[in-house]
C-alpha cells in the first residue's frame, strides 16, 4: 500500500483541498444530467423505480471494479482489504451506497426534483453535526454553522428560482430524501473514521462493489429490468461508474487528512454544478441566469467562511 499513500502535509494544503473537492463536485454534478441521458439511451422510463435502482446497482458495482483496478495499478499490487476492515466495508456500503440511493430513488419518485435538491443540501449540516456532536472528531463553532447556512441559501436560491415550492411533506417523498441525506452524511464521517485503519481507495472500491451488488439484487427482485442495450447507454454507464470511482476515492482521501467540515461544505457545489451542467448537456437554457451566478457566489462564500478558520481534528 506504500505507493498510493499520500503525504498528510500535501493533502491538507488549502489549494489541494479546494481543487480536489471542486473536481469531486464537478463530477458529481455531471451525474445529474448524465443519469437522465443514460435513462434515455437505455429506454428506462422515469416511473420505473426498480429499473432505476438496478441501473444504479450496475453503475456502482462497475465503479467498485474500476476503483479496485485503478488502485491496484497505482499500488503496484492487487488491493486487498484487511480482515478487520471487512465489517467496516459492509457498514459503509450499506450507508453510502445502498441506503443513500435506495432512499433517494424512492423519495424522488414521490416528490419534486427541486425539493429533493434542497433537502439533499442539508447533508452538509448533518455531516458537520454528526462529526462534531456524535463522533467528536472536531469542534462545532459559529463560523462553520454560518458558512454552512450561507452555502445552503445559495442552494435554495438556485433551485427555487422561477418555481413554486409548497410545504407538503410525505414520508415516502421528502422523508425518504431526508433519510438519504442522513445516510450520506453518516457515511462521510464513517469514511474518515475507517480510513485510520484502511486506505480510502480500498474502502471505496469494495464498498461500491458490495453495495452495487446488493442494489442490483434489490432491483431485480423488485421487477426491474433493462431490456434495451445500446453502445451509447453502455458508454454512459461506464462514465457514471468512472466518475463515482474517481470522485468518491478522492473525497475519501480528502476526508482522511482533513476535518469533516472543511471538506463536507463543498457538497453545496453539487446541486449548483448539476443545474449549470444540465443547462449545457440537456439544453435547459433557462437554468443559467443571474440567479445561478448569485447562488454560485453564495456557495463559494460559504465554503470560504468554513475554511477560513484553521481547524484541526480533535485528538
Amino acid at each position: 500500500m506504500k505507493r498510493i499513500e499520500i503525504k498528510e502535509q500535501v493533502m491538507q494544503k488549502t489549494i489541494v483541498v479546494w481543487l480536489g473537492a471542486f473536481l469531486c463536485c464537478l463530477l458529481w454534478g455531471s451525474a445529474f444530467p448524465c443519469i437522465k441521458i443514460g435513462y434515455q439511451l437505455l429506454d428506462i422510463p422515469s416511473s420505473a423505480m426498480m429499473t432505476q435502482i438496478l441501473f444504479a446497482g450496475c453503475r456502482f458495482a462497475l465503479a467498485g471494479v474500476l476503483t479496485i483496478l485503478i488502485g491496484s495499478l497505482l499500488n503496484g499490487g492487487f488491493l486487498k482489504p484487511k480482515k478487520q476492515a471487512l465489517s467496516n466495508i459492509l457498514k459503509l456500503s450499506l450507508t453510502q451506497t445502498v441506503a443513500q440511493y435506495i432512499f433517494f430513488y424512492i423519495g424522488l419518485a414521490n416528490t419534486t426534483g427541486v425539493k429533493a435538491s434542497i433537502i439533499q443540501a442539508v447533508n452538509v449540516f448533518v455531516a458537520i453535526l454528526v462529526a462534531s456532536l456524535i463522533f467528536r472528531l472536531e469542534k462545532l463553532d459559529s463560523r462553520k454553522m454560518l458558512g454552512s447556512f450561507v452555502g445552503f441559501i445559495g442552494v435554495v436560491l438556485v433551485n427555487v428560482a422561477g418555481t413554486e415550492v409548497n410545504s407538503h411533506f410525505s414520508l415516502l417523498g421528502e422523508g425518504m430524501i431526508f433519510l438519504s441525506t442522513v445516510a450520506y452524511a453518516v457515511s462521510s464521517v464513517l469514511i474518515k473514521a475507517y480510513a485510520k485503519e484502511e486506505h480510502p481507495v480500498t474502502l471505496s472500491g469494495y464498498q461500491f462493489l458490495v453495495g452495487g451488488l446488493i442494489m442490483m439484487l434489490f432491483g431485480l427482485l423488485g421487477g426491474g429490468r433493462i431490456e434495451t442495450i445500446t453502445i451509447g447507454g453502455l458508454a454512459m454507464l461506464f462514465y457514471l461508474a468512472l466518475l463515482s470511482a474517481v470522485a468518491y476515492s478522492l473525497w475519501g482521501i480528502l476526508l482522511k487528512y482533513n476535518p469533516v467540515s472543511k471538506v463536507a461544505v463543498f457538497g453545496f457545489m453539487n446541486p449548483v454544478f448539476g443545474v449549470l451542467l444540465s443547462a449545457i448537456l440537456l439544453n435547459e437554457q433557462g437554468s443559467i441566469s443571474w440567479v445561478s451566478m448569485i447562488s454560485l457566489i453564495l456557495v463559494c462564500l460559504g465554503i470560504y467562511i468554513v475554511n477560513k478558520v484553521p481547524v484541526s481534528p480533535k485528538k
